[in-house]
């Protein structure tokens, strides 16, 4: 079937969906939750052979993201698990107002119809985006990448089963077989059969989705993350909190990518900070050079998303001209401020406009099940309809309900 045929499919599929009980969507997403488990052998198989043949074509740190193990699957099958038992957002009325005709107005969720997904590398965005989707009264359409599409292809099988087990179409979870541009292309240009496009990768396919969607489109976020350690930081947290960020898991996109340093307390904590992360590769402005050895910062060192162990690292006078120097490079998506100081905390908190702004903690925590939402979507990095993680209530709309018993005007 090719990709225009599959959002047909979907499409037809999400009546039946939008109109399933909160019940029976439960019940679904813990039977697909245990197809998941069940089928943890195929799956492994089919993951081994898109990990072979990346091995030598991509990076370690890109290996680790398209990798599953057995704890990986059961993670993906517990982030299912966890999306049953989160509140439906279907049919919630946000609010109500009966008007002097006597006519009342209800302002309700409702599913968007389908949602197709084009994502890279990652193997559990298939679990993640299908259960919301599913959960939120959309029928998806995923198109991952080509050095996953066997492991998203034996984890779509998993999910049809356990579907077809609760008696629901198995057109509400399709996967794109064609992984040329032309698929993509479709997706973008599928009017009246794709209500939302999701683009989930680096920069390239993000702008790709903005620049040429004729469906609704959501961007979702390349990650140059700031971290700021301002002159009056605990400098012993802020290394913890660098270290967490920079080196627990470095190619996500709430990873930190960039440190700024007040002058103030750079000579104490630069020779802090390369004693905490001496796996990380330190590309050091000019005054950072000067306290401590590394990479001299290239001319585009700010403005990358390296996905790796490597950090780009400044010295900044003020927590004003910290919030300049974001301002200037940030994606959007997550800055943080290590600080004792109200002041500089009120400023920064006020003037960052990213969709995760942090004081004392990592950028990590940018993350559905971090914010309680359950697994994401992805991040928004823009301002209308979602920003930040893409929950359930994202994945709504609302219309207007209005219930009346007789009135005319």
């Amino acid at each position: 079937m090719d990709t225009l045929d599959l959002c047909k499919a979907a499409k037809t599929a999400s009546k039946e969906i939008a109109a399933a009980s909160t019940e029976a969507k439960n019940k679904a997403l813990l039977v697909c939750a245990d197809e998941l488990v069940a089928q943890t052998s195929p799956i492994l198989e089919a993951n081994k052979v898109d990990v072979d043949a990346a091995r030598g074509t991509i990076s370690d740190v890109m290996i680790d993201r398209l990798l599953l193990t057995e704890e990986r699957i059961l993670g993906m099958a517990n982030g299912m698990r966890e999306v049953a038992a989160l509140p439906d957002p279907v049919g919630q009325v946000y609010d109500t107002v009966v008007r002097p005709s006597g006519i009342k107005v209800e302002k309700t969720s409702v599913p968007l119809g389908v949602v197709a997904i084009i994502y890279e590398s990652r193997p559990n965005v298939t679990s993640d985006a299908a259960s919301l989707c599913f959960k939120s009264g959309n029928a998806c359409v995923l198109r991952g990448g080509k050095e996953s599409y066997n492991s998203s292809k034996a984890i779509v099988k998993a999910l049809k089963d356990g579907l077809k087990k609760c008696g629901f179409s198995e057109d509400i979870v399709n996967l794109v077989s064609d992984l040329t541009r032309q698929s993509a292309t479709d997706l973008m240009t599928a009017t009246g059969l794709v209500d939302l496009l999701i683009p989930r990768g680096g920069v390239g396919l993000i702008r790709s989705c903005v620049e040429n969607a004729k469906v609704p489109c959501i961007q979702t976020g390349t990650g140059i993350c700031h971290i700021y350690v301002d002159e009056s930081a605990d400098l012993s947290m802020a290394a913890k909190i660098v270290k967490n960020a920079k080196t627990s898991r470095p190619s996500v996109c709430n990873a930190e990518e960039v440190l700024l340093v007040h002058s103030a307390v750079a000579e104490k904590f630069l020779p802090m900070l390369k004693e905490a992360i001496p796996e990380v590769e330190l590309r050091l402005d000019s005054r950072a050079q000067a306290i401590i050895s590394g990479t001299p910062a290239g001319e585009n060192d700010f403005d990358t998303e390296f996905l790796d162990y490597i950090l780009a690292v400044g010295i900044v006078d003020s927590v004003d001209e910290a919030i300049e120097h974001i301002s200037k490079h940030s994606t959007g998506h997550s800055e943080a401020i290590i600080t004792k100081d109200t002041e500089s905390e009120r400023k920064f908190l006020s003037l960052i406009d990213s969709a995760a702004v942090y004081v004392n903690a990592s950028t990590r925590f940018t993350d559905g099940g971090e914010f309680g939402l359950g697994c994401e979507m992805g991040i928004s990095t823009q301002k209308l309809h979602a920003r930040g993680p893409l929950g359930l209530r994202e994945l709504n709309t609302y219309k207007y309900i209005i219930h009346g018993d007789g009135q005319i005007r």
